[in-house]
């Protein structure tokens, strides 16, 4: 191809060189094949791309046809039902809500229902009344002096470092109005969190807000921050549904002056948080620190974050609470499926337990040992509608977080670009440029009507199964497609043998 290439374009500029003596025509040719010739030998010479290599100037194509994959896969292949980890469906309810205007669908269902991963809720020919009044939920324990009055559905843990400046203060502001919290994430409490909202202080393995020189937990900076008003709740982050065993990631080109200055570290450097807390190294260790995380924050509610690995470990954990008779106020389960700005593929595709089967474990563990009625459960994991809300809560969750969904509500469009700083839409990005174009006042209110409109939904859907109340909810009010393919067995069976005998 390099032969060919080269011959087609010498011969090419001698005939645009004889066209131009004789009729004048070709400029432009002349100008532009030396150009390619140039950039064609640059492309042999070099030794870091063999495409470009053996097809010099060509090999860009494929480059550039690689760069807008992800967009001609959402645009022109995918159908409303196909799509990861969104399909366009579930990404179109979000920004339909997020607007304020009807999320209504035509024609009936697009998936396939006749499938045994079909899941639906058994509705009942007696509805409820469909309450207006948005659901809460107190989160504290017997050793919690302040305990906290939560919304059935929160804003997930998200860091600025990897949301934009704009992002969080649009989060923070329709947190505010819509009255539930914002979850810090593990960068660190900053005044972009501090716009009126409730705040849950996340506290991951970096201790960022509240770190020494050295990396350690600071005590004095801790009492300082989480004894700030907006400050409702104290997350100790184990680990992370998208990541877990894996310290968070901040890419170096997110990683600017301002970040560095926030979370105590060198700007311009990518930040591995490490795998584990220095603080404690064990469970005794962990309900010790939870203690005193309580103790120094002045009695607000406290709780830990993690996702499922080895399930012998989160029982050790809750013998340990029994044995110190000291319990987090809450437990938030997230799943394998978690969402994250940026993680090795093998931790977000192969480590950890999905949702369902983690709040599963993590209720019925916690009934097993009379423990349930202490600790409110929270959950994150593809939070994005009411029926989701429905289905987290049947498997055991008392509220829910949504960290993706809300950041649809901001405008994001799955882009897929969280982690090179390239977000087109300003939302995970510290580019000032883009940043501009995530208008707050704007966003702020598609953050709140997202929230609303969601819980109101769900309002609906548990009016429809005939129940009054989300503490009514269980698995039973949940239908799936292998029930259907059992009926189908009994009543359509198909040997009809003995039937046509007679």
């Amino acid at each position: 191809m390099r032969k060919l290439f080269f011959t087609l374009g010498i011969t090419a500029f001698i005939i645009s060189l004889i066209s131009f003596f004789y009729f004048k025509i070709g400029l432009f040719l002349i100008i532009i094949l030396p150009v390619l010739l140039l950039i064609g030998i640059a492309n042999i010479l070099q030794h870091k791309h063999a495409i470009l290599r053996n097809f010099p100037v060509l090999g860009y194509f494929r480059y550039f046809f690689e760069s807008v994959a992800p967009e001609i896969q959402q645009y022109f292949i995918e159908r409303n039902t196909d799509g990861k980890p969104f399909s366009r469906n579930e990404r179109s309810l979000v920004y339909q809500r997020a607007k304020n205007i009807s999320a209504n669908t035509p024609f009936g269902t697009q998936l396939d229902i006749n499938k045994s991963n079909y899941e639906g809720i058994r509705h009942s020919i007696f509805p409820a009344k469909v309450n207006e009044e948005l659901p809460r939920v107190v989160i504290g324990g017997p050793d919690c002096s302040q305990p906290y009055s939560a919304s059935l559905l929160n804003i997930s843990a998200m860091s600025f470092g990897s949301l934009s400046e704009n992002a969080i203060i649009a989060l923070n502001k329709g947190a505010q109005k819509g009255n539930f919290y914002h979850n810090t994430g593990e960068g660190g409490l900053t005044q972009f969190h501090l716009q009126g909202g409730d705040v849950c202080w996340q506290i991951g393995t970096g201790y960022f807000g509240c770190r020494t020189e050295e990396g350690n937990f600071d005590s004095e900076k801790f009492t300082q921050n989480a004894n700030h008003s907006s400050v409702k709740m104290i997350e100790l982050k184990l680990s992370q549904g998208a990541k877990p065993g894996h310290g968070g990631v901040l890419p170096a080109i997110k990683n600017t002056v301002e970040i560095a200055k926030i979370r105590g570290i060198k700007p311009h450097t990518t930040v591995l948080s490490p795998p584990n807390h220095t603080a404690f190294n064990d469970t005794k260790g962990l309900i010790q620190f939870i203690a005193r995380l309580r103790q120094l924050s002045n009695g607000k509610a406290v709780g830990f974050k993690l996702c499922i690995g080895q399930t012998t470990e989160f029982e050790s954990i809750c013998q340990e609470m029994i044995a110190q008779n000291c319990y987090p106020d809450f437990i938030t389960v997230d799943g394998a499926e978690g969402g994250t700005g940026a993680a090795p593929l093998e931790f977000a595709d192969g480590v950890g337990m999905p949702l369902e089967p983690a709040l599963i474990f993590v209720n019925k563990t916690l009934i097993s040992l009379n423990i349930r009625d202490k600790i409110t459960v929270i959950c994150s994991g593809k939070i994005i509608s009411a029926h989701s809300i429905l289905r987290a809560i049947a498997m055991g969750a008392d509220i829910c977080n949504s960290a993706r969904g809300f950041m649809f509500s901001l405008g994001c469009i799955q882009a897929l670009r969280c982690h090179n700083n390239t977000c087109p839409t300003g939302v995970a990005t510290q580019n000032k440029m883009l940043i501009k174009g995530l208008v707050v006042t704007d966003k702020s209110e598609r953050v709140y009507y997202f929230h609303k409109n969601t819980l109101h939904a769900a309002n609906e859907l548990l009016a429809a199964a005939g129940k009054n109340s989300f503490k009514e909810v269980d698995a039973s009010i949940f239908m799936r497609g292998d029930e259907f393919i059992h009926l189908s067995d009994l009543y359509f069976p198909d040997n009809l043998t003995n039937v046509t005998k007679h």
